[in-house]
């Protein structure tokens, strides 16, 4: 395809290592491998680890790379220097920054967010309710009703930047400046926007962030985790899980907690030295890419995906759930069907990668480093032929997996 070859991230298809006739549509869940991450994990095991021992921590800058891949991660996401740090799992990190968020609006009880929001982040909100004793509320509104939601009894609005089930996108700064004109303090998660779309949390002045290192920045499964407090918020919050990294002086091993300056009072536990440096691969790799060519092609296969869609599926029962509107929409394609599981599991068997969430979503991730056109056109075509033919109906495809 023209498209194709004319395409200025072409190149870096080449540094991931993809199974060849594998259509990947799935970076919106788990990122393809990138192809030095074995040769820098296994350096780091077999050298670093390996032969320096427990010095690796003073002689490779072991100690301080939450702080050395947080500041990567937050120019990819607009932060500024200070405001980003490596740690955990994206819940994990949730939990801390809701609390703090708490912490500092005392007199407001209400931490209001979307019904359709991900379902795990609502389960830390709740938690940490219930850990608080009660004091707190929970309010879920449907998307359209978020505005008027917004009034003098929030504390936190807690949003996902992009909808994991329908990539629909909020408009950051605007909804940003409305809650913070109301005095509550937003909390946004970047798990779906990260290495996808344009950010500038400093710039649309976001008070505190989220987001995952697995999904666009292709740090592996179950990567860790990373979060973003503005520099106006670190004097005055305390992390709820007061571990020793987030100490002042850890190795000073003394008897009272004394928080570390600036976002590092956020560390817990010792950080995952190997996880991280794999994270790391995935990181440079997508600093080293335009993320304005990266966007601009993310919405030239979307587009074409949609257009496809109208052509060849539309007629099958589908239904697309993403906007149209590419200004609303993150880096992924989302159609329902009543039968989303066996139809996407006999894609898989045709060797299209999307995933499917309950009740009846097919998602298709668009990750532009990788993902090139032609593969666009034949993933819709395997979908279209599996229509066409009913293969789906077949017996093999109707059990549901632990992980869909």
């Amino acid at each position: 395809m023209a498209l194709d070859h004319s395409d200025p991230l072409r190149p870096f298809r080449a540094r991931f290592s993809l199974p060849p006739g594998l259509i990947y549509l799935n970076g919106n869940s788990l990122g393809a491998l990138p192809r030095d991450t074995a040769a820098r994990v296994a350096a780091l095991i077999e050298r670093e680890w390996g032969q320096d021992l427990v010095r690796g921590w003073n002689a490779h800058g072991w100690v301080d790379l939450p702080q050395r891949l947080g500041e990567q991660i937050g120019r990819l996401i607009g932060a500024q220097p200070g405001e980003t740090i490596v740690a955990d799992s994206t819940s994990v990190n949730l939990f801390k920054v809701l609390a703090m968020a708490l912490q500092l609006r005392p007199q407001r009880r209400v931490i209001l967010s979307e019904r359709d929001n991900f379902p795990a982040d609502l389960y830390i909100a709740e938690g940490l309710i219930e850990l608080l004793g009660a004091k707190h509320e929970l309010r879920l509104v449907e998307t359209a009703e978020l505005d008027a939601a917004i009034d003098d009894s929030v504390a936190v609005l807690m949003l996902s930047h992009v909808n994991y089930r329908n990539g629909a996108m909020h408009g950051m700064r605007r909804i940003t400046r409305q809650a913070q004109a109301a005095g509550a303090l937003t909390l946004w998660d970047l798990a779906h926007s990260a290495g996808a779309v344009p950010l500038a949390v400093a710039e649309d002045a976001a008070d505190f962030a989220v987001g995952c290192g697995y999904k666009f920045l292709n740090g592996g499964p179950g990567a860790p985790a990373f979060l973003y407090i503005a520099q106006r918020h670190q004097a005055q919050v305390r992390s709820p899980l007061s571990g020793w990294f987030g100490h002042l002086r850890p190795f000073g091993f003394e008897t009272g907690y004394v928080p570390a300056a600036g976002v590092s009072r956020a560390l817990a536990g010792t950080p995952p030295i190997v996880a991280m440096t794999a994270l790391q691969v995935g990181v440079e790799l997508m600093l080293e890419a335009d993320l304005a060519q990266l966007r601009a092609k993310s919405l030239r296969q979307s587009e074409l995906f949609i257009a496809l869609f109208d052509r060849y599926l539309s007629t099958h029962g589908f239904a697309l759930l993403s906007p149209r509107d590419g200004s609303q929409r993150g880096s992924q394609i989302s159609i329902g069907h009543p039968q989303g599981w066996p139809i996407m599991s006999a894609l898989h068997r045709h060797g299209v990668i999307g995933d499917f969430r309950a009740p009846d979503v097919l998602r298709f991730g668009v990750c532009p480093l990788y993902l090139g056109y032609t593969e666009i056109w034949d993933a819709v075509a395997a979908l279209a032929g599996i229509m066409q033919s009913g293969e789906w109906r077949r017996a093999e495809y109707q059990q549901p997996a632990k992980v869909t």
